[in-house]
Parts: C-alpha cells; sequence; structure tokens
C-alpha cells in the first residue's frame, strides 16, 4: 500500500513538472526502501529537518534521505565516496555535492559547473584570502571567507568530514568527489525551494557589504521598492516562473540573472548574461560580451522600452569607463613604476600606499561599479565615485609625493596630470577650466559635467 501511494504522488509530481523535467528524471531513482528506515528516525530525531523535507517538493515527491545520502562502497570495480562511512547499517555520505543531485538534475549540473559560482572557492589563491589568513587567521577565514566562496572539504581516516572544512554550504565548495559548488548554498535544505532561491533575501548572505554590496543597492533600487511593495505578487514557487508570464510587478536578482524569460530558459550559470566583469582592478568586457548583454536586454524588455535600455547601458557604460580611465588605470601604473624604482617592496600590504590602493579598486571602486550596474545611485556616487575620488586625491597622490619627493612633480604629470580630468587638483578651477573640461565631457561621454 505505502509503494502504491508513493508511485501515485510520484505521478502527480512528475505531471506538474515542465516538460524537459519528465525527460531528464527518472522516478526509479526515487523512493529507496532503505529510506523509509531514515525517515522514521528523523521524524523523532530531528523533527524540524523531517518537516521541512516532508512539506518540501522532494518530501511531496516521495524523494528521501537515502535517495541523496546513498553512498558507494570501494570495490574492485571503482574506488567508492571517499566521504562515504557507515550510518546505523546503511553506508551513507554526509555531503550531497552538485554531482549527487546531477543523478536527476543533469541540465542544472552542467550549467552550474563551469560558471562563476561554481569557481568561487578561487579566492583561496587570491589576496583576499592572504588578508584573511595573515590579517585575520586561520580562524576567521573558515568562518569568514569560506562560508561564502566555499572550502576544500577534506575527509578524515574514518569517513566523516573534518570540521575545519565543514560544515560549509559555500557556492564554490571543493566537494570530496571533485565537483564544485554546493546546491543547498541557494536552494536551502532540506526544503530545496525554488521559491526561496529566487527571492533577493537568498543572494544576500554572501553579496553584501564593504566590498560587493549588491543587496543593498538592489534594496535602494526601484527593483528593490517593488519587490518589498509587491512581493506577494509574485507567483514565486511557480514551476517555469517566466518573467511576463507568471509576473511582472518587479524583478529580483534570480529574474536578472537566471530565470526564464518568453524567449530564453533558466539557466543555472549566474554570469550568463553579464557582459563586464565587474571585480578586478580594471574592468574589462567578457568574452562573447554582445551575446551576454543581448540575454540580459531580453530580459529587461518584458518590462522596459528599448530607449530605456539603452539609455541605461550608454550610462553603465560611460562610469566604468569613467572609473577605469580616471582612476584605476593610474592607480595600477604608478603603483607598479614605483615597484620597479624600488620605492615600494613587491610584497603586498607591507606599505601605506598597498592600503590605499587596495581600498580605491576593491572597495570603493567596486561599489561605484555594481552601483551603476544595479541603478543605485547612492553608491554609484556616495560610496562608490567619490569614496574613490577622496582617497585618489587625498591619501594616493600625496602618498607618492612622499615617496618621491622632488621626483614626484614629472611622475605625476605623467601618470595623472596629462589626463585634463585631472588638472584641477593641481591648478585650481578656474571659469575658463570648466569649460574646457566640459568641452571634454561632451566629446568623449555626450555630456557636460557642470556649469
Amino acid at each position: 500500500m505505502r509503494r502504491i501511494l508513493f508511485l501515485v504522488t510520484l505521478a502527480a509530481f512528475f505531471s506538474s513538472a515542465p516538460a524537459e523535467a519528465k525527460k531528464e528524471v527518472d522516478p526509479k531513482l526515487y523512493g529507496s526502501p532503505e529510506g523509509q528506515v531514515c525517515i522514521k528516525c528523523h521524524e523523532l530525531k530531528t523533527p524540524g529537518l523531517y518537516k521541512m523535507w516532508r512539506e518540501g517538493r522532494m518530501g511531496q515527491a516521495g524523494v528521501n534521505c537515502y535517495d541523496c545520502h546513498r553512498a558507494e562502497k570501494q570495490t574492485a570495480k571503482g574506488p567508492g565516496d571517499p566521504d562515504g562511512h557507515d550510518h546505523r547499517g546503511f553506508w551513507i555520505a554526509q555531503l550531497v555535492t552538485p554531482k549527487d543531485c546531477s543523478k536527476c538534475h543533469k541540465e542544472q549540473f552542467d550549467q552550474q559547473q563551469p560558471s562563476h559560482h561554481a569557481n568561487a572557492a578561487n579566492i583561496l589563491n587570491s589576496l583576499d584570502n592572504y588578508l584573511g589568513t595573515v590579517l585575520g587567521g586561520g580562524a576567521a577565514v573558515a568562518t569568514g571567507c569560506r562560508q561564502c566562496h566555499g572550502s576544500n572539504v577534506r575527509v578524515l581516516d574514518d569517513g566523516k568530514l573534518d570540521p575545519v572544512t565543514w560544515p560549509n554550504t559555500g557556492i564554490g565548495r571543493i566537494n570530496p568527489d571533485g565537483s564544485k559548488g554546493s546546491c543547498s548554498a541557494c536552494h536551502t535544505r532540506h526544503r530545496f525551494s525554488v521559491g526561496q532561491a529566487r527571492r533577493p533575501d537568498a543572494c544576500g548572505k554572501c553579496h553584501l557589504g564593504p566590498d560587493h554590496p549588491q543587496i543593498e543597492i538592489y534594496n535602494e533600487s526601484k527593483h528593490g521598492i517593488l519587490y518589498q511593495a509587491y512581493r506577494d505578487k509574485l507567483n514565486i514557487d511557480a514551476v517555469e516562473w517566466v518573467v511576463g508570464v507568471d509576473y511582472q510587478d518587479a524583478a529580483t536578482c534570480a529574474t536578472c540573472h537566471i530565470s526564464a524569460t518568453p524567449n530564453q530558459k533558466a539557466t543555472h550559470d549566474v554570469g550568463s548574461r553579464i557582459s563586464w566583469t565587474l571585480r578586478p582592478v580594471v574592468s574589462k568586457k567578457l568574452e562573447n560580451w554582445r551575446e551576454r548583454r543581448e540575454a540580459m536586454k531580453d530580459v529587461c524588455m518584458q518590462c522596459h522600452g528599448t530607449p530605456m535600455i539603452d539609455g541605461f547601458y550608454l550610462q553603465f557604460d560611460d562610469l566604468v569607463e569613467l572609473y577605469n580611465t580616471k582612476f584605476a588605470i593610474p592607480a595600477r601604473d604608478m603603483r607598479q613604476a614605483l615597484m620597479d624604482m624600488g620605492k615600494l617592496s613587491k610584497a603586498n600590504f607591507d606599505d601605506k600606499l598597498d592600503w590605499t590602493y587596495w581600498e580605491l579598486w576593491h572597495h570603493e571602486g567596486r561599489r561605484a561599479r555594481h552601483g551603476a550596474a544595479m541603478s543605485g545611485p547612492d553608491y554609484a556616487w556616495w560610496h562608490g565615485l567619490y569614496e574613490v575620488s577622496k582617497h585618489f586625491y587625498g591619501d594616493f597622490i600625496p602618498e607618492v609625493q612622499d615617496l618621491l619627493g622632488w621626483k614626484a612633480g614629472a611622475f605625476l604629470e605623467k601618470h595623472v596630470y596629462s589626463d585634463p580630468r585631472h588638472r584641477w587638483y593641481k591648478e585650481g578651477m578656474s571659469k575658463e577650466e570648466l569649460e574646457k573640461l566640459n568641452t571634454f565631457y561632451e566629446q568623449r561621454y555626450g555630456g557636460e559635467v557642470a556649469k
């Protein structure tokens, strides 16, 4: 009787799923008899976990604990799961990886593995990790950096997970089976709700703070304001969730970056519609950026007209170019030249200018670029380009002068003052100079700076 009930429930689940889900999922993968033992125990031992699972779509379909946590033992035919271990007579793995999820969600897995999210643990080789490890310490990295970017999960001799690297649901987690990422970073276990993952709060766990405040920018933007006003009208638990079809009152992070439109399917490659990389010192257009931009414009077109979309991208591109050419490239080139001259060491963060430089691009410059990208005016200016300008002129240039002494004049003339946008700092800004600057901006950007 229980088996019949399970099959009826499962049939109902798949009949309501999109056409592609019917093709990709084999119902024989679900409903393992061993899982019934898990359910009876966890209903008593961890009732909150059990209720989340039971109320979620997987629980409603009959997908059970053992279906996901089952591990293979090492045999002559293969190595098995490196993190497999005995649990009350069952061979399981505590960690459910994207590779495990791919048994049923192969298309999503194939999109996710090469994505920027899946590669987020590359931060372990970056200056961010150097700061966390050296300036802070290992415990700060484990509870801070790696909780968003992902840890390299290690397995102990008994098959259990090393507590230094686990628990961790970082988006770029490196798993013992070789797969990258954590599906539960967005689809929080054990409910695994698509609606929850579509809400901006899911992204805000990691995308916030001084160096990438996307959630704060979103909340400031018109998109965020509309979301708060109409969050109960977005039909956010719909199976396909197509903008302009299932909802239209507001856009969330998922709307723009991964969800479906009438013209394109949803994707688990979160960067596939991004045309600029806004993370590094100097931003650059990504490979195939035009195709990426057209994919994003297709999202915009569901609620906006072409003149508004083209105007937005013109303003966004202009801000990024302004940041790149006026501040980022001169600062980068001056720092490198000072290292070549022996005025700065080759090491990072051992000179005062290193810290000023880091704040300019890693915090303030990113805030400005993300503010422009997501229509957050206060982050584009006061938290962004204003801060960049203040510290470029008030800290970076004076530190260069301290390092070079009387030689600073020619050095700054070459790297800074040859650009008319900086001459105000050296000579002041008369009415005539302001007119020259206006002419420069009109020729370069098609607009004036001031009157």
